[in-house]
Order: C-alpha cells, then sequence, then structure tokens
C-alpha cells in the first residue's frame, strides 16, 4: 500500500497521527481476533456435538423404520422458534431461546402403544436439528467476522504500520536534509560576506595609507 505524504511539517503531523492511531488500535483488533478465534472453536464443537446427537437421533428413528408407516407423522408440528439477539465479541448472532412443538390429540386407546415413543422421538429430532441450524449460523456469522478481523490485522500489522513508519523516516530524513543544507548555506554566505568585508577593509587601508 502506497502511503501519500509531502515533505513539510503538516504532512509529517498527519501521518504520525495516522500511524499512532493504527498502534493504538491494533492490540484491540488482536485482542478481538483471538476472542472470535475461540469462540468459533467452541462453536464448532457445539455443532459437532449436536450434529452427532442428530445423527444417533436418526438411527433410532430408524430402527423402528418398519414401523414409522403406521405413524401419522403430521401429529407433531413445529409452531413456533423462539429466538434474540446478543453480542459475542462484538457480533451480532442469533440465540436460541424456545422451541414450540405440538403433539396433537390422538386415540390413545386406538393408537399403538408405540405412538408415545414415536411422538418422543420426532420432539427430539426437531429440537436437535433447530439447534443445530442455529449453532452453525452463530459459527458462520463469528467465523466471516473472525476473517475480516485477521484481515484488518494483517493490513495494520503488515502493510499500513510500517508503510506510516516509512513515510516518517522519510519526510524526517528529508527536512533534517533541507536543515542541514539550509545551515551549510549560511555558513557559506557568513563565510563569504565575512571574506567580502575583510576585502573591504583591506581596501580601504591602503587608501588611507596611500
Amino acid at each position: 500500500m502506497a502511503i501519500k505524504f509531502q515533505y513539510n511539517k503538516t504532512s509529517l503531523q498527519q501521518i504520525e497521527k495516522q500511524l499512532k492511531m493504527r498502534q493504538r488500535t491494533l492490540p484491540i483488533i488482536k485482542s478481538k481476533e483471538t476472542a472470535l478465534r475461540l469462540e468459533v472453536k467452541r462453536c464448532k464443537e457445539e455443532a459437532a456435538a449436536l450434529e452427532a446427537k442428530l445423527q444417533e437421533q436418526i438411527a433410532g428413528y430408524e430402527s423402528m423404520y418398519a414401523l414409522w408407516g403406521e405413524f401419522d407423522a403430521s401429529l407433531v408440528e413445529l409452531k413456533d422458534v423462539e429466538m434474540d439477539v446478543k453480542k459475542v465479541a462484538g457480533v451480532r448472532v442469533p440465540v436460541l431461546l424456545n422451541i414450540k412443538l405440538e403433539a396433537k390429540p390422538f386415540g390413545i386407546f386406538s393408537a399403538p402403544k408405540w405412538y408415545f415413543d414415536g411422538i418422543n422421538l420426532l420432539h427430539g429430532l426437531a429440537k436437535t436439528a433447530v439447534e443445530r441450524e442455529f449453532a452453525i449460523a452463530k459459527r458462520d456469522l463469528l467465523d466471516h467476522a473472525r476473517r475480516k478481523t485477521t484481515q484488518k490485522v494483517n493490513l495494520f500489522e503488515k502493510v499500513q504500520i510500517p508503510g506510516f513508519q516509512e513515510a516518517v523516516r522519510k519526510i524526517k530524513r528529508f527536512m533534517e536534509d533541507e536543515e542541514n543544507l539550509s545551515k551549510s548555506s549560511q555558513k557559506i554566505l557568513k563565510s563569504l560576506q565575512e571574506k567580502r568585508k575583510e576585502e573591504e577593509e583591506a581596501e580601504a587601508r591602503k587608501e588611507v595609507a596611500s
């Protein structure tokens, strides 16, 4: 990244201000990146655990496969999913509050006894599936924010801060060279003036002597 600047004091002050701002901000961004990395790891573990739980429940469902032909799946209905939004490491993520499932009434005496097990199994499947979806959504949002934060850390650490530091060095070196050149010019000018004065005084002494 090319830093635009001019070789003067005003530009130097602006560059130094930008540099200090990034140097102060970098530790904060790094802390956020670390927090997001930990949260993403935790969410991945949570999603994996829910996936394993769901597969286990599906296996239980399959073990009763021969009976499901007799079961009325419409007896179990997902009525509502209550959710909220909260900030995790500065990122807004969905939070599951409650899952409302409804079991419709059925003939207790006419239906097979295992219907209760079937309803409980479908309840569990639906609940776990929704929880997994929330965990995945949360993980993806946090991971996206983590990648963006990592990019910003790299931008500050590897590009902008070194770029501003180099610009400060260049401006200061130019200004020092300019100051040294000015001092040298003043010395030469003073030396010439003194030499001219000495010559004039010598000429004046000659005229008086003659």
